[in-house]
């Protein structure tokens, strides 16, 4: 295998006093006017406090016939500064000399990202140690007990004060290095309750609080969990924050099995966002949607299941925001394959002045309304228009059923939409102009009353 000659990056030729009289640089140093060099003393081109290291190399050359290597900066024609490694060699069938360089230019980079680098690592370090301590401190004197987990299998990795005491004495580290585990300090009935959690948390990175028992005496708290990373692998961040009031130990809140209860009721139940967003869903309202799991609904809008899709979960989040809660809110609900079945709505958020989640209850009343409307409705609007026989032609009386009908449902569109004119066009699946024909039609003013009778 051949190998290529090393190229020098700076070639000079001098007489025996050291004055240059032929100059070559490479390309590393390209753009460089070498003949301005011609003439002048090589001592002369260096930074001063290299000139007396550049006489002892020439010195060395005359001497013996070839110097050692030695690093100089060197002052380029065009006004910049290199470091160079140079030596020098005596030609004695010329007596002259030859000085060739290497420029270390592109080590003296690296040398100087290097130290960059750990100098900025320096930086990332103490300010880690400073965020580490100020965690620390924030987490010692919280007023919450503060516990983080293995998500392997859940033992303490770490917990302050107000969990040690919490835990009695379960949070801190026992004989031989190995932690406690926060599943020892819990009340027996709580701790299936706590692993769904985690284990919600684990998977979508989310889970509602729950109620849970620590210590002896038992006393309640409220516990949260997020996900963090700790020693290269997962881990929990639980926050447990007392509740003030403790529930009988005969029937604890933590124990009521709400969540499973609302599972398997008949009628749906849905948590959403204030943007209408699937939070969670029973299997009543998957099969309702004619859907086969939770995981593809949650990220999804209510509305896409909804008669009037943003229609309706326009008016039923608008709603909630005002009075807090909605009641018996009739649309229709669609499903995947094709099905269509009449409901009714009710909503609540979980705050009344800011709602973040809404519990939805969605019950389906199309077999209800189909034997009601056959054997009350249907029946009540036959008897009225009978009893108009003989006394209007057939024309004029479906003329004002209709009448009636639409300024019904005008009406109706109206109180759900809130007065907004807009919705109440789309919930009626026409257009705002189409609504102020019937308006005018009817005799009713831009907001669905009588002409000319002020609102009560």
């Amino acid at each position: 295998m051949q190998t290529r000659p090393v190229m020098p990056d700076v070639k000079l030729i001098m007489d025996m006093q050291g004055h240059i009289e032929q100059a070559s640089f490479s390309g590393v140093l390209a753009g460089e006017k070498a003949t301005e060099w011609l003439g002048r003393s090589w001592t002369r081109t260096v930074r001063e406090a290299d000139q007396g290291l550049l006489d002892g190399i020439l010195n060395e050359a005359r001497d013996h016939g070839v110097s050692p290597f030695r690093q100089v900066v060197q002052r380029l024609p065009s006004g910049n500064e290199s470091p160079i490694e140079f030596t020098v060699l005596r030609l004695n069938c010329t007596s002259r000399l030859l000085a060739v360089g290497k420029s270390l230019w592109a080590i003296a980079e690296m040398q100087n990202r290097l130290v960059e680098a750990q100098q900025a690592m320096e930086r990332d370090y103490l300010r880690m140690r400073d965020f580490e301590t100020r965690y620390r401190q924030v987490t010692q004197a919280s007023s919450e007990a503060i516990v983080l987990l293995d998500a392997r299998d859940l033992r303490i990795l770490e917990s302050n004060p107000m969990a040690d005491e919490a835990l009695g004495g379960e949070g801190r580290a026992t004989k031989g290095g190995r932690a406690g585990r926060l599943m020892d300090g819990l009340h027996p009935d709580d701790r299936d309750a706590l692993s769904r959690m985690l284990h919600e948390v684990k998977d979508r990175g989310v889970a509602p609080g729950i109620l849970v028992r620590l210590g002896v005496p038992p006393q309640s708290w409220y516990a949260r969990a997020s996900l963090t990373a700790t020693g290269g692998h997962q881990g929990f961040l639980v926050q447990l924050a007392p509740t003030g009031d403790q529930p009988p130990l005969s029937q604890p809140a933590s124990v009521i099995p709400l969540e499973d209860l609302m599972e398997r009721g008949p009628d749906a139940f849905v948590v959403i966002d204030d943007q209408g967003t699937i939070l969670r869903a029973n299997q009543a309202f998957l099969d309702m949607v004619q859907m086969g799991s939770e995981t593809s609904l949650l990220g999804k809008p209510l509305g896409r299941w909804l008669g009037r899709s943003e229609a309706d979960l326009a008016i039923l989040l608008a709603n909630v925001r005002r009075l807090g809660a909605v009641r018996l809110f009739s649309t229709r609900l669609h499903g995947e394959l094709g099905s269509e079945i009449e409901v009714e709505i009710s909503a609540a958020g979980n705050s009344p002045a800011s709602s973040s989640h809404i519990g939805v209850c969605i019950r389906n009343v199309d077999r209800r309304l189909s034997t009601e409307s056959r054997a009350t409705g249907t029946a009540k609007w036959i008897d009225l228009l009978t009893k108009q026989v003989g006394k209007a032609n057939l024309r004029h009386l479906v003329d004002e059923a209709v009448e009636v009908i639409e300024r019904h449902y005008i009406d109706a569109a109206l109180e759900l939409s809130g007065g907004n004119r807009t919705v109440a066009a789309e919930l009626l699946g026409i257009s705002r102009q189409s609504l102020y024909v019937k308006f005018s039609r009817y005799g009713l003013d831009e907001n669905g009353r009588p002409g000319g009778i002020p609102p009560c």
